[in-house]
This record gives C-alpha cells, sequence and structure tokens, in this order.
C-alpha cells in the first residue's frame, strides 16, 4: 500500500509540474501565470476539486509514445466562486504549447457534459497553439466534440472564456460561440491564420497584435467583450462578472445585500438634459446614478460607443442595461451597436435577467456604408432580440426617441413592460426640421415660415404626451425620481411570467 501511495505522489508532483520547471519560467517570464496558478487566482481558496488529473495522450507517432505528461495540457475541474458551483479548464501551455489532444478534448468534455447537466457556468482559460499536430484528424475530431457541446450549452449555463495565450486555428472557435470573451493585452491573441500564413497568401504584413491581439478584438472586430493588463485583473474581473449571472438558466440571478435607498432621489438629474437639444450629454452619469452604489459593469466598452450595455443591481438584484450614448455619434443606431445590443439582450434573456433600456435615439445611422453593410438586417436583429424576450423590460425615454429606433428601444409595442419618459423626451416619427421641411415643402423659399412651423411641430409632437395619450407611454415622470420608479417597477415584475409560442428555434436574421 505505501509503494502505491507513494507512486500517486509522484504522479501528482509530475503534473503539477507540466512541462517542467524551465518551461513554467519562461511562462513567468512572459508575465503569465500557469494552468494551476490561473484557477488558484479564480477560485475560492481550497475550493478546486480536480479531475482527470492522470490522463495521458495515446498517440504513438512521431516518437510522442516517449512523451507523456499526466493531464496532458488540460487542468479540468469544478470548484465555487463565492460560493457558487463553478466548472473549469485551464490550458497547460507548458504541455506541447497547450495543444488540444484526442484525450485533451474528452477532459474538457466531460466537465462541460456535467456542467449542463448540473446547471453550472463554464469558464475556459485558453492558452493553446491549436490542435495537436501529430494527432491528425484524431485532435481535429476532439476539437468537434468541444463545439458541440458549446451549442448543447449556449442558453443552458453561462459559458465565459478567458483567452491568456495564442489562440489559433480550431482554438478560437469554442471560444466564439460562449457568451463572454475575456482577453489580456499583449499576451494573448486570437486569429484563423496567424501573421506569417497571412503574408504568404495575401502578401499583407501585419503584426500579431494588430492581427489578432486584445486590442483589436476588443475595439475592431467586436471577438471579445473586455481586455486587461494581466492575467490577475482578468481573473478577478472574472470573479465580479460571475457574481451577477445565474448559475443556469433554471436559476435566478444572485441577489446581493444592498443599503442603497430604492426610494432614494437625486436631484441632479433634473439638469443632466441640456436645453439644446442637439447638445450632447453622458448617459453614464444617469446609469451610474441610477443603479446600486454605483457598481456598474460594463460590456465592451471600447467597441461601438454609442451605445453602452452592462451589469448592475437594483435593490440587490441583477439587471442588464441598454443605453444609447448621445456623445457618441448623437446615439444613432448602426451596424455595430445594433449587433452588440441584440446579443446582449438575447443573454439577458436566456438567464432570466431584467433589461433597463435607457432610451435617446434619433434615428438609424445614414448613409451609402450602413446600407452596403447590411443595416437593416443588423437593425433587425436588435429589433428581434428585443420582441422575443420574456424577461422583465422597463424602458426610459430621456430626450430623442424617433422613427424607427424609437420602436426598436424597448418600446410598448414589443411587449416592454413599464414605459417611462423624462418631460424632455421627444417622441415623434422623426425631429421637427426634418419632419417640417418634407410636410411643407412648398414653403421651403421661406426660411421665417419654416421655422415657424418647425416650433409648431415640436410643441405638438417632440414631447411625451402623445404617446401618454395613447397609452404608449406608462408615466412621465420626473428625473430625480428614476430610480425610485426603476426599481417599483423590478419589484412589481419579480414573478412576470411570459411565453412566446412552442418552436423548435427561432430564425433570428442572422
Amino acid at each position: 500500500m505505501q509503494e502505491i501511495l507513494e507512486q500517486l505522489k509522484k504522479m501528482r508532483e509530475r503534473a503539477h509540474m507540466g512541462g517542467g520547471k524551465q518551461r513554467i519560467d519562461t511562462q513567468h517570464q512572459k508575465g503569465k501565470l500557469t494552468a494551476r496558478e490561473r484557477l488558484a487566482v479564480l477560485l475560492d481558496e481550497g475550493s478546486f476539486e480536480e479531475w482527470d488529473t492522470y490522463v495521458e495522450h495515446r498517440c504513438r507517432d512521431f516518437g510522442m509514445d516517449k512523451q507523456k505528461v499526466p493531464g496532458d495540457g488540460v487542468v479540468t475541474g469544478y470548484g465555487t466562486i463565492n460560493g457558487r458551483l463553478v466548472f473549469v479548464f485551464s490550458q497547460d501551455f507548458t504541455v506541447f504549447g497547450g495543444s488540444l489532444s484526442e484525450s485533451h478534448a474528452e477532459k474538457i468534455s466531460k466537465i462541460m457534459d456535467k456542467a449542463i447537466s448540473v446547471g453550472a457556468p463554464v469558464i475556459g482559460i485558453n492558452d493553446s497553439g491549436g490542435a495537436r499536430i501529430q494527432e491528425g484528424i484524431a485532435s481535429l475530431a476532439g476539437y468537434a466534440e468541444v463545439f458541440q457541446r458549446n451549442v448543447l450549452a449556449s442558453g443552458v449555463v453561462p459559458q465565459i472564456s478567458l483567452i491568456m495565450g495564442p489562440c489559433a486555428g480550431g482554438a478560437v472557435y469554442s471560444p466564439a460561440m460562449t457568451d463572454f470573451i475575456l482577453m489580456v493585452k499583449d499576451t494573448s491573441y486570437m486569429f484563423v491564420t496567424g501573421p506569417d500564413v497571412v503574408r504568404t497568401v495575401t502578401h499583407e504584413k501585419v503584426t500579431h497584435e494588430e492581427l489578432g491581439g486584445a486590442k483589436t478584438h476588443t475595439s475592431r472586430s467586436s471577438v471579445a467583450d473586455l481586455a486587461f493588463d494581466n492575467d490577475i485583473d482578468a481573473l478577478l474581473h472574472t470573479r465580479r462578472l460571475m457574481d451577477f449571472l445565474p448559475t443556469s438558466n433554471r436559476h435566478a440571478p444572485p441577489r446581493r445585500a444592498s443599503h442603497d435607498d430604492p426610494d432614494r432621489a437625486d436631484m441632479s438629474l433634473d439638469n443632466l438634459i441640456p436645453d439644446d437639444p442637439q447638445k450632447p450629454y453622458d448617459m453614464n452619469e444617469l446609469i451610474h446614478k441610477v443603479i446600486d452604489d454605483d457598481d456598474f459593469f460594463e460590456i465592451q466598452p471600447s467597441f461601438a460607443r454609442n451605445i453602452i450595455i452592462g451589469f448592475a443591481r437594483m435593490e440587490g438584484m441583477p439587471v442588464g442595461i441598454v443605453a444609447n450614448q448621445p456623445m457618441v455619434l448623437a446615439g444613432c443606431l448602426d451596424i455595430d451597436s445594433s449587433r452588440k445590443a441584440s446579443r446582449f439582450v438575447r443573454f439577458c434573456d436566456c438567464f432570466n435577467i431584467p433589461i433597463l433600456t435607457f432610451v435617446d435615439v434619433p434615428g438609424f445611422l445614414p448613409g451609402t456604408q450602413q446600407e452596403y453593410g447590411g443595416i437593416i438586417k443588423h437593425g433587425a436583429k436588435l429589433l428581434f432580440a428585443y420582441c422575443e424576450a420574456t424577461v422583465p423590460k422597463v424602458t426610459v425615454i430621456t430626450r430623442k426617441a424617433y422613427g424607427g429606433a424609437y420602436d426598436v428601444m424597448s418600446s410598448k409595442h414589443l411587449r416592454g413592460d413599464v414605459n417611462f419618459a423624462w418631460p424632455s423626451a421627444e417622441i415623434a416619427v422623426m425631429g421637427p426640421k426634418g419632419a417640417v421641411e418634407i410636410i411643407f415643402r412648398k414653403d421651403a423659399h421661406d426660411p421665417q415660415l419654416l421655422e415657424q412651423r418647425t416650433e409648431e411641430y415640436r410643441q405638438r409632437f417632440a414631447n411625451p404626451f402623445i404617446a401618454g395619450h395613447r397609452g404608449f407611454i406608462d408615466d412621465v415622470i420626473m428625473p430625480h425620481a428614476t430610480r425610485k420608479r426603476l426599481c417599483r417597477s423590478l419589484v412589481m415584475l419579480r414573478d412576470k411570467k411570459l411565453t412566446n409560442p412552442w418552436k423548435k428555434h427561432d430564425n433570428i436574421p442572422l
């Protein structure tokens, strides 16, 4: 018995050393933690239960039968984050460059299967060069097994991917199907083909960072949601993100005690909207002043900045926030902002997170670039997302809500539960000036008359009361009372029940 225990101890020590001290030192020199160090930061202390520590690859080609490391380049298991169950895998770049083998994929698939069956999130720490070339089709099959589970888990349990090293080829598609992707600046990359292949095929000269770095994917491609300066920062923010999410679609989001008075008024909000309708203001100010404890977790802050999305709490309950940002493109909806917001709305709906929408939108961004890029279909994604959402939806129109964009932004007509407007709200088909130039085209030669008509239109339509008369706005509220009215609405909606007609699945305009 003692001999077996000693053998077990040695195997465990070998597994914990991964690719050996020299490769671990190299990992540290690059500013990166090892696979196990990352899990130690991510999970509650002492909570990690490891599975398949001793699994090895089965490849015998190219001398691989003489190169075996227990664990085969990935650490898998489960643990807790602030006491709540999560399943995890952490790829070990010190072992075969974190490349995925058949056995490696089987380990990941096992914890994903269990996460789906027990209803717990999956967090993947990706640091992999892609498929293990020596295994050929077996490694490709392994990737497909993981992809299939990503799809089965989608909308059932939250899936979060941390990119903490180079991820190329097949290694990028599993993260792409998860709910959130977090990257580390300067050390993590995502691309289908690397710079060398790009140079050979297209003759473009591009660096790793330009092609697939954190800045590229958080500000240009929108592949990633957030970027952080180092591994520790990314892992700690993952813990914070998890505090807003339920463990599965069968559970409510986690409630947290809050000492922020739900009836708290903020008189400064009465002066937030400028007198000049063309002058911008920062929608972030409104968000931070109405949520609990000024705690807002913004998603994709560097991409499509004309719309803001993120998580906050109201009376301790998580909510998803979608808000037009007048500081950027006047808050117009365009291709990028529509894609960004629609995916977020659908995530919130999947996981029972109420949606607060703050509206100041003059319409969809015009121009050939938008039309040729498919703004019609991309804008329809956001429309579709709000239409199908069955979670509580509360909307506040702060200023402009024009045209089709008014409809799209969680209007009463899309089964909005509670729709408020500030006294400064302007709800109309279009802005007064544009409307008058169309309606009174024959008076275009008389600027003074047009100005008079514009003011008449503004008085008649550019206010919240016409919509209020029709019941499309539930109440016109004072800005300083916004938090109180939102909190009361969300409490009222806590037991809301709404279902969509049965279907195999919908066909969102992708």
